[in-house]
């Protein structure tokens, strides 16, 4: 019988061998999967005896990771914030900079009992964390796709917070409804580059990536239509892509939004921008 170490070096010699970023740490995370355990107490078991019982599924996921599977779909979970989220090709995996996009919210000034919306919500990420940070706070999501809206009922009802958020399936804006803050990590790639990003980001719906012929296409309509929604003094919160800041700034001057501010992700790449309207 192979040992857990020596099962973890085939691994990661496979994966890497196959174009997997972080190979050592993507067969940790698998055969933690594999074995029910935390990534950290593998250290612990290196020289446990593996039989074909923990082996087999194993290679299946090894196997299924080297062909360009995403980690987060073969576990099925995804951390954000420090919750566990579930994870599945329903909606876009969540990001580091989208997590650094709530970490931004959340301190930003806010009225008591703030309504907030978050638009193109996905797996349900940022309504759900908004929802347990601000106890106080009644929260609405809206996401055109009813598959995404799934995982993210799902998600709700995992981190009990059901009676919390409202899931709404919409274009965007809902029926009715003002608030103090909408957020939005909107489709903001071009959809003419979606077939040349890598092979895991293709594994998310087309829906969740593609921005429209420029990419900020979905951002401007919304920028526009977000002002009718918006309470007296209420904020914008827009996540975007690499290169955008300039012209999703001017649409927002255009359409009268004050105190604009573009932000930087942890990579230094400006990455979010916040506006006040009235």
């Amino acid at each position: 019988m192979k040992s857990v170490l020596e099962v973890l070096r085939a691994s990661a010699d496979y994966l890497a061998k196959h174009g997997v970023e972080s190979a050592r740490l993507n067969a940790e995370h698998l055969m933690a999967h594999v074995l029910q355990k935390k990534r950290i107490e593998l250290y612990v078991e290196f020289d446990r005896p593996l039989g074909e019982r923990e082996l087999a599924p194993l290679r299946e996921l090894v196997r299924r990771r080297g062909e360009g599977v995403p980690l987060q779909h073969l576990l099925g979970t995804v951390e954000f914030h420090g919750r566990v989220f579930a994870s599945d090709p329903r909606a876009l995996i969540p990001r580091p900079e989208t997590e650094h996009l709530l970490e931004l919210i959340l301190k930003l000034e806010r009225p008591a009992a703030p309504r907030i919306l978050d638009v193109g919500t996905g797996s349900g990420v940022i309504a759900l964390t908004l929802a347990a940070e601000i106890a106080d706070a009644d929260v609405t999501a809206v996401d055109i796709s009813p598959a995404a809206l799934a995982l993210a009922a799902e998600n709700a009802a995992q981190l009990g917070l059901t009676e919390r958020v409202h899931f709404v399936q919409g274009d965007l804006l809902p029926s009715e409804g003002e608030f103090d803050l909408i957020a939005a990590n909107l489709p903001y790639i071009p959809g003419g580059e979606i077939a040349s990003l890598s092979r895991e980001v293709q594994q998310d719906p087309v829906l969740a990536l593609d921005g429209g012929p420029v990419g900020t296409e979905l951002i401007e309509r919304l920028i526009a239509q977000a002002k009718t929604r918006l309470k007296p003094g209420g904020r914008l919160a827009l996540e975007i892509g690499i290169g955008q800041t300039a012209a999703l700034k001017n649409a927002l001057e255009a359409q009268n939004y004050r105190d604009i501010r573009a932000e930087s992700d942890y990579q230094g790449v400006l990455r979010f921008l916040f506006a006040i309207y009235g």
